[in-house]
């Protein structure tokens, strides 16, 4: 029995098939059958029932499932204590939503670059809908997103929040709600549902609102008169000293945003110490 096997095997057994293990591992789908029989062969067991929609864990299956999570925590412990940060070598996916990205997320790669300097970093901008369901799938290691993320398996560490305000163009001196298009978030997004919830309360179905995918976009939507928008307060204070919009105040701001950086509990130890700088990188950021 390897450490190798192991860990294919809990890939296979979290993924729910070969296919996808194959793929997270970066290795050919006969490579990881192959250590799974080894693996089978060993223990004189089978750990998988084998189906046409994919694998699912035995009883024998189940129960190593529990001691090789122990192992490979164990495993990456060690190494985290052992091997000295510059010294560390990984590939590390980070899922950052566009509002991270805009702000402290380039001072978290900094830090961590400085931090692990050998580390390989591969960076998906997404809505934290997909952020999750990546995370959740293995195709992330650590994602900022609108948390926390409600699943066993996922550890989060809060992040500060993040005020929203309003803007509008420097033309539009009084901006009337019930009239004036609302540019905001996504609509499959948390902040989007929250403020049409509000706007309908107080202005019933004349209210409308312009979602976008990208915060820049609405930015650039306001500052050309489409509308006013709902933004982070921490970017549009540059475009406000700029000149390019202006913030009004309609006698109520939305909620918040609140972040978290989150991750597989039990993985690389890599990955909590990431979620970590993030934190101080965040809670430091202006």
């Amino acid at each position: 029995m390897t450490l190798e096997q192991l860990r294919t095997f809990l890939w296979v057994a979290r993924l729910g098939g070969v296919r996808r293990a194959a793929q997270q591992m970066n290795v050919s789908q006969p490579a990881i059958s192959a250590r799974i029989s080894a693996l089978e062969d060993t223990l004189g067991v089978e750990l998988f029932t084998r189906a046409a929609r994919g694998v699912t864990p035995t009883r024998e299956g189940v129960l190593l499932r529990s001691h090789a999570e122990q192992i490979i925590a164990s495993v990456e412990r060690i190494r985290a204590e052992i091997v000295p940060p510059e010294r560390l070598s990984s590939l590390l996916r980070i899922g950052a939503a566009e509002t991270i990205v805009q702000t402290w997320l380039p001072e978290f790669l900094r830090r961590l670059g400085t931090t692990y300097p050998r580390l390989k970093i591969e960076i998906t901008v997404d809505i934290s809908l997909n952020l999750r369901e990546a995370l959740l799938d293995r195709a992330l290691d650590l994602a900022f997103l609108m948390g926390p993320v409600s699943e066993y398996s996922v550890d989060n560490l809060e992040l500060p929040p993040v005020p929203l305000a309003w803007y509008r163009p420097l033309a539009m001196e009084a901006p009337d709600l019930s009239k004036v298009p609302v540019i905001t978030y996504n609509r499959q997004s948390r902040p989007h549902r929250h403020l049409a919830a509000e706007l309908h309360a107080r202005h019933g179905g004349t209210a409308q609102i312009f979602p976008s995918n990208s915060l820049s976009t609405a930015i650039e939507m306001i500052a050309a008169g489409l509308g006013v928008g709902v933004i982070p307060e921490c970017l549009g204070r540059r475009h406000v000293t700029a000149g390019r919009i202006a913030e009004f105040d309609p006698g109520w701001r939305p909620e918040a945003l609140m972040f978290s950086a989150s991750y597989i509990g039990n993985e690389e130890a890599l990955t909590g110490d990431a979620a970590r700088i993030a934190r101080d990188v965040a809670t430091g950021w202006r």
